[in-house]
């Protein structure tokens, strides 16, 4: 685990900031690319990726104060405050899917507004996504935070004391559940890559990206560890609940796209 990649005198390199820092830039590269052969102007893309970068933290942050109230109550100032009271920079308590949600809500609302092609775009954007996990999920590897429960695997990792999942688990051997993650990350990113090589229906590719990435999370979620408030309705998890959405979501896009929106041999048409 390293937390800490290096310094520049008072600047501290943090992994988990710099996989998300990664993410994004590959993120971007890889929803122009896609973008451009839907003919899709590439500077709409830009500003709603910084759309979406700066709401996902808002939502990811929003979701982890939601259900972690009591750690601050008395100290509201901190909920968004870059600086915290030990005097590290950042923001030390995120929900992926509350990017997840605070990113498709503001990106949904701006292409709208703009009246972007909304299901290309959507298709443009769903690989980038999930490169995106495959980094980011690296990144909490690297910082020890999104840990598993306790297992005797043979790829099962012990975290150092000083780590988040060492300070709950402590010396206990545990699911690598971060890596889980990355790796149907990417997984999920080599089969929309796989499927975008052919021209199809608009909205296809999102509603495939939103079923594998239900499934997948839904899955390793039960090796995952959790605080109890975290888990809502016969014994499953916030998270897994709105896999499951996800998941159905998918599968409705899927089938009324298909119905309204037949294949075309050409990217660019609408």
């Amino acid at each position: 685990m390293h937390p800490e990649l290096f310094r520049l005198g008072p600047l501290v390199i943090n992994s988990y900031g710099l996989m998300l820092a990664l993410a994004f830039v590959f993120g971007l590269w890889i929803s122009n690319y896609k973008a451009a052969q839907r003919k899709i102007d590439p500077n709409e893309m830009t500003n709603l990726a910084f759309i979406v970068m700066v709401s996902s933290i808002v939502g990811a942050r929003l979701l982890y104060v939601v259900f972690h109230l009591d750690e601050f109550r008395g100290r509201w100032i901190y909920t968004f405050l870059p600086i915290q009271e030990d005097g590290t920079i950042g923001l030390g308590g995120l929900i992926l899917l509350g990017g997840v949600l605070g990113g498709f809500l503001a990106g949904s609302i701006y292409v709208m507004k703009k009246r972007l092609p909304y299901w290309k775009i959507a298709d443009s954007v769903a690989p980038a996504l999930a490169f995106g996990i495959f980094l980011g999920r690296i990144g909490c590897f690297l910082n020890g935070c999104c840990f598993g429960k306790a297992c005797d695997l043979p790829w099962a990792v012990t975290f150092p004391p000083h780590s988040p999942a060492g300070y709950v688990m402590g010396n206990i051997p545990i699911h690598p559940t971060q890596l889980y993650a990355s790796l149907y990350g990417l997984a999920i990113f080599g089969v929309l890559m796989y499927l975008d090589r052919k021209p199809r229906y608009d909205g296809f590719i999102f509603g495939v990206f939103l079923i594998l990435y239900g499934i997948a999370r839904f899955t390793v979620d039960f090796f995952r560890y959790y605080e109890s408030q975290m888990f809502l309705f016969a014994g499953l998890g916030f998270n897994q609940l709105v896999s499951l959405l996800m998941l159905i979501t998918g599968i409705v896009i899927i089938w009324k796209r298909r119905q309204v929106a037949p294949a075309s041999p050409e990217r660019g048409r609408e």
